[in-house]
């Protein structure tokens, strides 16, 4: 059995107490080293050549996002953000310069120690690219496309369709990669059911909306859909859209592993507008979403899913594919202009409703 070799980064004795104890209860786990800056954890990444190394974001004399930008521009490392739920801006950040994925600091017992294990065996093996350094850029990167053609007259909502997107590992650097080049005058509403610990996806949402041209938000109660916004699931609670084009919050087991729900999200989104639903799966692991896109495919919709060489994991999107319910399997960045066309060309062919 190999071993897994771990840096843990942290200023706080405690925190890194608390990390080593629940990551060595396993033998296939091994920390090799501890860091309690993130200048040090850089010279332990070239040292000890970790398979992963768990970052917390403050620290003194280098930060933690700092630290993460030079390890991935030095060599890449398979890096877990561990940190204070206060910290959810900045962590998405750490994931647009490299880092794999955000979780909060655990306690020794419960859910979070366990999902700590968990996502270290997964992300250790996950092969990750060495990158160039940010270049500042004033201003988002966003594509100028022709003006799109407005829905047909009669239609009981301001908009002809649903875009639902269902990702987990990897799935907020694909979102961005995605939604920044759609215009602001995207004629639809995306809604978006993203695995995420709680606590952190208010972060996503200020994070996301600065990098795109449309308007974020965490999904409301009662809140009536508009075009030309992205929503979000929140983690707590399954999002999911009622007759009346207006979010509707259920409560989600405690005991489910991954929150919110891409299947309870996906699935009323098929009942509710049929063949006007585009159903997108990205990276991620597990199944969840593959019944929801299913259902999307069955009601007559559009269903897409990121292709795996594009994909941090290709396990969710895999399993739909291998599912036959998926009609366009594509790279990442062929994803924006495929929608776009897709979009003109379906409020073009739409027949006017019936009175």
């Amino acid at each position: 059995m190999s071993v897994i070799r771990v840096v843990i980064a942290d200023d706080s004795q405690v925190a890194r107490d608390v990390l080593r104890d629940i990551l060595s209860r396993d033998d296939d786990i091994e920390i090799v080293g501890e860091a309690t800056n993130g200048r040090e954890a850089v010279e332990l990444a070239k040292r000890l050549a970790p398979q992963l190394i768990t970052m917390d974001l403050n620290m003194p004399v280098m930060d933690g996002l700092s630290a993460i930008e030079e390890i991935m521009h030095s060599k890449g490392v398979p890096i877990l953000v561990v940190s204070d739920r206060s910290d959810a801006q900045t962590a998405y950040q750490a994931l647009e310069v490299g880092a794999l994925e955000v979780m909060p600091k655990p306690t020794l017992e419960g859910a979070d120690a366990e999902r700590l294990v968990e996502r270290v065996r997964l992300l250790a093996g996950v092969a990750v690219i060495t990158r160039l350094r940010r270049r500042v850029t004033t201003s988002p990167p966003f594509i100028t496309s022709p003006p799109l053609p407005a829905a047909p007259r009669g239609v009981p909502r301001d908009f002809q369709y649903v875009v639902a997107i269902a990702c987990s590992t990897g799935g907020p650097q694909a979102l961005v990669r995605l939604l920044r080049t759609l215009p602001a005058g995207f004629p639809a509403p995306i809604v978006i059911a993203q695995h995420i610990s709680h606590g952190f996806i208010n972060g996503m949402a200020q994070w996301l909306g600065s990098l795109c041209a449309m308007p974020v938000s965490v999904g409301q109660e009662g809140e009536l859909l508009r075009p030309g916004h992205i929503y979000l699931s929140p983690s707590e609670q399954n999002l999911c859209v009622t007759p009346r084009h207006r979010f509707q919050l259920q409560p989600s087991p405690a005991t489910v592993l991954y929150h919110p729900s891409c299947d309870v999200l996906l699935q009323s989104v098929a009942e509710v507008y049929g063949r006007d639903a585009i159903g997108i799966i990205l990276t991620g692991m597990g199944r969840d979403g593959v019944n929801g896109i299913r259902a999307i495919f069955q009601a007559g919709g559009s269903t897409f899913a990121q292709d795996e060489a594009s994909s941090v994991i290709y396990g969710m999107n895999q399993e739909a594919v291998k599912a036959g319910v998926v009609q366009h399997e594509l790279p990442l960045d062929s994803l924006p202009d495929r929608l776009l066309r897709d979009v003109r060309g379906y409020l073009n062919s739409r027949p006017e409703p019936r009175a």
